[in-house]
């Protein structure tokens, strides 16, 4: 699998925050097939990996009203509000992850927990000067493709973006997630591939992970070690 390597450009005139949410799918509207996050009105992040809204950050129980129908190797393109910008040079990691929805439930009605999610992608930034350049920072719309070997059905699909500018102590990451329900169709049957390496929510981080506790200030020009598993390949 690869994901869609460019991101769309930021919109004109886009006003600049610290903070944001995922609540669309392009095409859709707000909170229709995307569940609606605890912050959607403060655009506040989830800090502490071991809660249970590091998995999808949901207001309450239950899922969104429509599940949005997407191709196996198709395009979903998140957009965020606002952009994912700050004055100062922010710093952002982003990845992306799916869970397929077990036999006798749907997208909506399925909460996500257990060992059922794997990564389809994550970004890496440059390194200049020892500082890291990341590719999503100012962006508000962000594509990516869905595994072409994915089986057909039900499918959440959780967005990740950690701002990192005050991650030096466990606990400084913030987490911006969201939880989109999709229905992969076009999947191949026979050559259907499943992902082996998976992870659950809270459980795949801990909070001194090096890309989760990092001063991006002063890291020696280390490369950046993600966290987390590694990506899902067709």
């Amino acid at each position: 699998m690869k994901a869609v390597a460019a991101f769309a450009l930021l919109a004109a005139g886009a006003r600049a925050a610290p903070h944001y949410t995922f609540p669309k799918l392009a095409g859709t509207a707000d909170w229709s097939s995307v569940r609606m996050t605890a912050n959607f009105q403060s655009n506040g992040p989830v800090t502490d990996v071991n809660s249970d809204a590091i998995r999808c950050y949901q207001q309450a129980t239950g899922g969104a009203a429509e599940t949005t129908e997407v191709k196996a190797g198709g395009t979903v393109t998140w957009v965020a509000n606002p952009n994912i910008y700050h004055p100062g040079g922010y710093v952002w990691t982003l990845s992306a992850y799916m869970a397929k929805v077990p036999s006798g439930q749907t997208a909506a009605t399925w909460d996500g927990s257990g060992k059922v999610w794997f990564k389809i992608y994550q970004d890496m930034p440059t390194t200049s000067g020892g500082q890291y350049t990341w590719p999503s920072n100012g962006k508000s719309q962000i594509p990516f493709t869905v595994p072409q070997c994915l089986a057909e059905g039900d499918y959440l699909f959780r967005v990740e973006h950690v701002a990192l500018h005050s991650a030096s102590s466990a606990g400084g990451a913030q987490f911006y997630l969201s939880c989109a329900q999709l229905r992969v169709t076009g999947g191949g049957s026979g050559s259907a591939k499943e992902p082996g390496e998976l992870v659950s929510f809270p459980g795949a981080y801990k909070a001194t992970d090096p890309g989760i506790m990092i001063n991006i200030y002063n890291n020696g020009g280390k490369a950046y070690q993600p966290a987390g598993p590694g990506v899902f390949s067709c």
